[in-house]
């Protein structure tokens, strides 16, 4: 949330929602105040507000807290169908906007707004039920024999290591990219994070037999006149992009803007598929009529194999350790670091071929999704490339040249007064070195740009990925670096001390 009138004060938020330009203040979120601190009154009424709006639409909210980020705030809807839930999000987020504006506040719901601090996603909780609401992933006490459970945890750890490609490319968008691998958001390796009991469990099936279940024993809370809670067996790992977390899988890498009907259908497809070749392999094993103790043994069999081949994508580490990357190359699992590498993957014929099996999509449809995907990414990074090289020439360069033309006049006026200026003219040749590579930078990046309009498709987004992105990193330093030494009033935009702070 950021005060409306900083909002359309800056350019980029008003056309791209996130700032091409600003360096984070000496205080940002390093001292954790604002996360554990209490909402805003300002804050605290705008999400009221949204919430009893949420209700009269039949939208069940029932988390508000803030965020890591000043100025980022979470809230969080109840459980539900899949369908209406992906619906009720959409209704979120535009009542989210909507009623912002009210409390002259601006609602962002890109996923790096600001640059160097926190940005937002959506953790998509992911479950299976029967039609009588029998929660297939619930994993009971005495997990260990609980085969139903582990027949269907065993499809999940199959779906996502032979899909990795397709759940990677179905949270791919311009926005996402920022977060996706930094502190705040899972990395671009899909990968599973199972929990210590989940972990102990399959190693005890690819060994033989389970036999038993870890316990999570009592959580301590360094007080004894605090009562013992129970500890959870699974915990959680806030690195992975895929976790277990108690009954549900929890999908952490969807982008906060995202509409979570897409990767939702992903996973139902995915699994399915999954589903489907377990239980021809059990049918295969365990006969046409076969006793409990054959299906029992014919499960542990199949289990044990389909743990063998794809326990890879299984980690419980640390998803930022730079060692993950080297260890998930050896492992052979998959890191498409952008959209423009990871959208291509709806091409290939393993996924036309899931998804035409199950009648979920045709070949004509993947390829329009594609083609929509592909289209919204070129054009999201041209809209900001331009509007960088827009902010550049009339607002940021602007600045500076009256800034260096102060420094010159103060050089001059100085030595007019017969006083040493050594000082002086050392920091305006250095400013103006500064100056002279920000408006060399404006002209690459717009023959970058006007270059990449050659290309069509795939072929475009990878361009620009290649070419224009590299040059809009670079002029958005030189524009930091501007901003730091350009006179605070002399500087055109809101500053990130301003938007994150001023509530």
């Amino acid at each position: 949330l950021v005060d409306r009138k900083y909002y359309l004060a800056r350019p980029d938020l008003l056309m791209c929602n996130r700032t091409l330009f600003g360096g984070p203040p000496p205080k940002h979120q390093q001292m954790d105040d604002h996360y554990f601190g209490s909402i805003p009154s300002r804050v605290q009424s705008f999400m009221a507000a949204c919430e009893d709006e949420l209700y009269r639409l039949g939208v069940p909210i029932k988390t508000r807290h803030n965020e890591v980020a000043p100025g980022q705030y979470e809230i969080a809807p109840v459980f539900e169908n899949a369908n209406v839930a992906a619906d009720h999000q959409q209704l979120v987020m535009r009542v989210l906007k909507a009623v912002a504006p009210k409390f002259g506040m601006q609602c962002i719901l890109h996923e790096k707004p600001f640059a160097r601090v926190n940005g937002s996603g959506k953790h998509v909780n992911w479950a299976l039920a029967t039609n009588t609401g029998v929660n297939l992933l619930d994993p009971q006490d005495e997990t260990h024999s609980n085969m139903q459970f582990l027949v269907f945890l065993c499809a999940v750890i199959r779906a996502v290591d032979v899909h990795a490609e397709l759940l990677r490319a179905c949270i791919a968008n311009a926005g996402n990219d920022h977060r996706l691998g930094a502190n705040e958001a899972p990395p671009a390796i899909i990968s599973i994070f199972l929990g210590d009991m989940l972990t102990d469990i399959i190693e005890q099936i690819e060994k033989g037999s389970p036999t038993k279940t870890i316990k999570g024993g009592k959580l301590d809370l360094g007080a004894n006149i605090l009562p013992q809670i129970p500890r959870h067996s699974g915990d959680r790992n806030r690195t992975s992009p895929f976790a277990f977390t108690g009954n549900k899988f929890e999908f952490r890498a969807v982008g906060s803007s995202a509409s979570i009907a897409w990767p939702t259908t992903v996973l139902n497809t995915i699994v399915a598929e999954s589903l489907d070749v377990i239980v021809t392999k059990l049918e295969q094993a365990a006969g046409k009529s076969p006793t409990p103790a054959k299906l029992a043994q014919a499960t542990k069999s199949v289990l044990k194999q389909v743990i063998k081949e794809h326990k890879r994508v299984c980690f419980d580490g640390d998803g930022y350790d730079e060692a993950w990357q080297a260890e998930a190359a050896e492992r052979g699992l998959p890191n498409l670091k952008n959209s423009a590498e990871a959208l291509p993957i709806l091409k290939k014929k393993p996924i036309l071929d899931a998804f035409r099996k199950y009648r979920v999509l045709n070949k004509a449809e993947i390829e329009s999704r594609l083609n929509t995907f592909v289209e919204q990414y070129a054009t999201t990074l041209v809209i900001e490339a331009r509007t960088m090289i827009q902010m550049s020439r009339t607002q940021l360069l602007t600045a500076a040249t009256r800034h260096q033309t102060m420094l010159a006049d103060s050089v001059a006026s100085t030595q007019n007064a017969g006083v040493d200026a050594d000082d002086l003219r050392d920091e305006l040749e250095s400013f103006a070195e500064l100056v002279a590579r920000f408006r060399a930078g404006i002209a690459s990046l717009e023959s970058a740009l006007d270059a990449s309009d050659e290309f069509e498709g795939i072929a475009h987004a990878q361009d620009i990925r290649a070419s224009v992105i590299p040059q809009m990193e670079e002029m958005r330093e030189l524009g930091d670096q501007l901003e730091r030494f350009v006179s605070d009033d002399l500087w055109p935009i809101p500053t990130y001390r301003e938007m994150l702070f001023i509530k």
